[in-house]
């Protein structure tokens, strides 16, 4: 048994994840049962009193940091709900040949934490732009509209002038502070775009998006997502912007410099990235040989794009030609360049593709990307100051994953359900629907993986498979978003502020008057 378990860690591993394993215990999967992952600990009753005297010991030395905070981190798992916390850390401990279950993944070891409101204005279940609008300018709003209050109509831009919501990180740079956006979307996507545009439509993300919609609006000269990151207006402008998104900045005369049979999106014949290079200290990378480079000292202004539209899934990272940095490296480098100004900092890292994995359907992919989040957030706690340094992790919204089946502790939580015998043991098969078909634990209540006709004969080779589309239960192209509360957890100056049942909008003012901005 202790071969089978060494096994089923190594294909776990991200380098050989793809493999999935093929074969196990002498036989293809299709044909055997696989073993659940172990508990690495003994455990009995004591073993649980034990822990939760020790928990609430450790609460009650907590520290309460209630100082001014010098910087602000703010990282948000775009569609991060509480069943993709849940079944990414059971993911993550099974990637380590443990069971998984008792896994914490980095900001779940936070000291303080709350649930999270969601709804917007005009929606019970939200988009990312209203969602992520609230948390970054403390004013709720309407579907499809960014960091601008409800009077404003979605793609009417005659209502957005004079509505703008003012973001904490524009409250940031008037203060001095140097600000930071990183992602793994595109730079001009919803979330990121937030912290630094207004708009009363969250697809304009260039002139040509514009075109496309609202000739009207193009002809105004309406400002798209792209160039308003250029032509900041506050402070002296961003310190660092790094994630996808080089066809919105570039024109569509320009070849990509990666894939030189893509051009760029802009119509304008603007090249932004050029006009970004125009700041005093400003640098423009695209690759992981340049962003290796970049040097504190020199480089002030930090333009990162790494792909023409959204960065590559973690899991596929490794594969990209010109190479990408990770969340980690975005997060850590973000930090350096951040950190030279002694007045401090703002920076928001999203972790973008856990929501495109799920709108896929494809929860190996979304997991992992939370995974890599986790990592990011290690990175960032290990190397700050908590006294003077407050961080945040939630989520915009969540999605419509959900975890069934009873299966047994240490069951595989990509793979088929295993339940508990009658004797306290996991059983010999998979467990059966009425039709007598497995099925597995993580599934959608609506999305690609739904299936017109009758359930397939599911493997645990098919079901493991890093491309597989979880089954669904209402077909729809894309999976949607989940209207349930999100989770909050803070570490530092004023973290025990957040705490109960919030509205999302509240984030806003605990980072706000953490910085002493904005009232």
């Amino acid at each position: 048994m202790r071969t089978t378990y060494k096994l089923v860690e190594q294909a776990f591993r991200p380098a050989v994840a793809a493999v999935v394993l093929f074969a196990l215990a002498g036989g293809p999967l299709g044909q055997a049962v696989q073993p659940t992952f172990p508990v690495k600990r003994v455990e009995s009753a004591e073993t649980w009193q034990r822990d939760g005297w020790n928990n609430v010991d450790r609460a009650k030395r907590e520290k309460i940091r209630s100082r001014k905070a010098k910087n602000v981190i703010l990282f948000i798992g775009d569609g991060m709900g509480v069943s993709t916390l849940t079944a990414a850390r059971i993911l993550e401990g099974q990637m380590r040949g443990e069971s998984g279950e008792e896994n914490r993944l980095s900001f779940e070891e936070f000291p303080f934490s709350a649930l999270s409101k969601t709804y917007s204005v005009n929606q019970q279940t939200s988009d990312s732009a209203p969602t992520m609008s609230a948390i970054i300018t403390g004013v709720k709003t309407n579907d499809g509209i960014i960091s601008v209050n409800q009077k404003v109509v979605n793609s009417d831009y005659r209502t957005s002038s004079g509505n703008e919501a003012k973001t904490l990180l524009e409250y940031a740079e008037e203060s001095g502070r140097s600000t930071g956006v990183v992602t793994t979307a595109r730079l001009t996507h919803a979330t990121p775009a937030a912290c630094y545009a207004h708009t009363a439509d969250r697809d304009w993300e260039s002139d040509k998006d514009i075109f496309g919609q609202r000739k009207d609006a193009y002809e105004a000269k309406y400002p798209d997502i792209a160039r308003q990151l250029i032509e900041f207006k506050y402070g002296d402008g961003l310190e660092v912007a790094m994630g996808g998104g080089r066809l919105k900045f570039i024109p569509d005369t320009m070849s990509d410099p990666e894939y030189a049979n893509r051009k760029g999106d802009r119509m304008d014949g603007r090249n932004l990235t050029a006009e970004w290079m125009a700041k005093p200290g400003a640098a423009f990378v695209w690759n992981k040989r340049q962003f290796d480079a970049l040097d504190p000292k020199r480089d002030k202004h930090v333009l990162g794009l790494f792909e023409p539209s959204h960065m590559q899934y973690e899991t596929d990272r490794a594969r990209d030609s010109a190479g990408e940095p990770s969340l980690s490296e975005m997060t850590s480098k973000a930090m350096d360049l951040l950190s030279t100004n002694k007045k401090g900092y703002f920076l928001m890292v999203e972790g973008g593709r856990i929501d495109h994995g799920h709108h896929a359907g494809n929860a190996y992919r979304a997991l992992r990307e939370a995974i890599a989040l986790s990592d990011a957030v290690r990175t960032a706690v290990r190397r700050v100051d908590l006294d003077e340094t407050l961080i945040i992790v939630t989520a915009d919204h969540s999605h419509t994953l959900f975890i069934q089946g009873y299966p047994a502790r240490g069951n595989n939580i990509l793979g088929l359900v295993r339940q508990i015998g009658a004797g306290g043991e996991p059983t010999p098969d998979y467990a059966v629907d009425r039709d007598r078909k497995p099925y597995t634990t993580l599934g959608y209540a609506n999305g690609p993986g739904a299936r017109a006709a009758q359930r397939p004969e599911l493997t645990q080779q098919t079901v493991l498979a890093p491309d597989y589309k979880q089954e669904s239960n209402i077909p729809k192209s894309d999976e949607t978003h989940g209207g349930e509360d999100v989770a909050v957890f803070a570490i530092g100056a004023n973290a025990h502020l957040i705490r109960g049942s919030m509205e999302q909008n509240w984030i806003f003012y605990i980072m706000a008057d953490a910085l002493r901005l904005a009232r």
